[in-house]
């Protein structure tokens, strides 16, 4: 089957004329030349006028023009998604595919001069499967009659000024604005909604239901000089949101390959997540946040605006830095960490784990572990030892926190502010 029925399927939603005359010119397989009659969601009369000037008839029987009994059926299954498709079904974004015909009996030759009455008639549909029982006359003489099985589906709707790689992959309902531009290794789920002028490159792997804004510029080369070309990769799950002007890039080779983020994370504009970072789930970026290379975001974070991690850092479970804050080694989870060279830690985000359904023991246990790392006068491997030993201290969360800081390799941010500096800090 050609191209002209899934062209067809992407914009048609009317049986009427005018449907017709508006999109013709952006399909030139298109092989419904008129609709003369319509009934909603039972019946649509359409017709072919059958020309020597058809771009099949060229070298096809030489002497003998003769229109394939393919292109018949597929003018048949035309008009068949016309009628799927109408408004009145309510049918917006969803396309038509055939997959199956049955009994299909051609009684004649169709050549030049011919015009074809296209006759379709639905009958039992179940799920997304629908039957169409079709015919084609040419002066009152049936010439072909079929049972169409035809779906009906959501279908990817590209804007035809975009730029889109004939080898890229695009999911079912995902819609791409105008001027995009789509790398040939780029695959993008179902559901997900790609702006206007936003760019995807690289060996680029998007899931379900993600929404890139306009300008946003995902899956290009790394900012980093080591980087030689290689194909290297970008992850990206399900439910996620960028805002405009953000940049994800792809992985190095050095540092593992591959960028990866999680699912419903929200990238608020201008944000920038460099080479080999790893971000988690659920976390929120705040504007111009920015990501060296080789970070881990663990899930539940939130870096607000203007903040920026240094390479090879880690951002610790529902941690949360303060606006404008540089982080330049690990920060703990659970914790506010706020400040410029040095950041420093503001005590247990209480706030926070609260609005995510901790309960006051688990914050208790948490603030009493933090008292041992910050008020106890003890050094680190003291601390981790007292809190190892206190039997009340025994939930999940004050054990992560423990690791956390064991294996860290750049070191965690345990510097406390100064009184006033605190006083001033409110809770964010």
């Amino acid at each position: 089957m050609s191209s002209g029925a899934s062209d067809l399927s992407t914009v048609a939603r009317s049986a009427k004329v005018d449907v017709l005359e508006r999109f013709a010119h952006r399909f030139p397989s298109l092989l419904v030349d008129a609709v003369a009659e319509h009934e909603p969601g039972k019946r649509l009369v359409a017709f072919k006028n059958v020309t020597v000037n058809e771009e099949y008839f060229q070298g096809h029987f030489p002497h003998k023009p003769l229109m394939p009994a393919v292109l018949m059926i597929e003018a048949l299954t035309q008009a068949a998604a016309l009628l799927l498709l109408d408004e009145s079904s309510d049918r917006t974004g969803l396309g038509v595919q055939l997959r199956g015909v049955d009994g299909a009996k051609f009684r004649r030759h169709v050549v030049p001069g011919d015009r074809l009455k296209l006759v379709v008639t639905l009958g039992a549909a179940r799920g997304p499967l629908v039957k169409a029982f079709a015919v084609a006359e040419v002066d009152g003489q049936t010439v072909v009659e079929a049972e169409l099985l035809l779906a009906v589906q959501p279908i990817a709707h590209i804007d035809p000024a975009a730029k889109v790689s004939a080898t890229a992959v695009i999911g079912a309902g995902t819609v791409v604005g105008a001027f995009a531009v789509i790398g040939p290794h780029v695959r993008i789920g179902r559901n997900c909604k790609i702006g206007a002028s936003a760019v995807i490159e690289g060996h680029t792997t998007i899931g379900d239901g993600n929404e890139i804004f306009p300008f946003a510029s995902i899956g290009l080369a790394p900012q980093d000089l080591k980087y030689k070309g290689e194909p290297t990769r970008l992850e990206i799950g399900a439910g996620n949101i960028f805002r405009e002007f953000v940049t994800i890039h792809r992985g190095t080779e050095g540092g593992g390959g591959v960028t990866t983020i999680g699912d419903r994370n929200l990238f608020m504009n201008y944000v920038h997540v460099a080479h080999d970072c790893h971000v988690g789930n659920q976390t929120i970026f705040g504007p111009h946040a920015t990501l060296g290379g080789h970070v881990d975001v663990e899930d539940y974070a939130n870096i607000s605006a203007g903040s920026a991690v240094h390479q090879f850092c880690r951002v610790g479970k529902y941690g949360f830095i303060g606006g404008y804050s540089v982080v330049t080694k690990d920060a703990l989870p659970f914790a506010r960490t706020i400040g410029s060279r040095p950041a420093r830690i503001f005590g247990v985000n209480t706030i926070g784990l609260s609005r995510r359904g901790f309960t006051s023991d688990t914050i208790s246990q948490l603030k009493q572990a933090y008292r041992y790392l910050l008020q106890s006068k003890l050094n680190t491997t003291r601390a981790l030892a007292r809190i190892d030993q206190d039997l009340t201290l025994g939930s999940p969360e004050v054990r992560y926190l423990v690791d956390f800081i064991r294996s860290s390799r750049r070191g965690v941010i345990l510097r406390r502010p100064a009184r006033r500096t605190e006083e001033l800090v409110a809770d964010e």
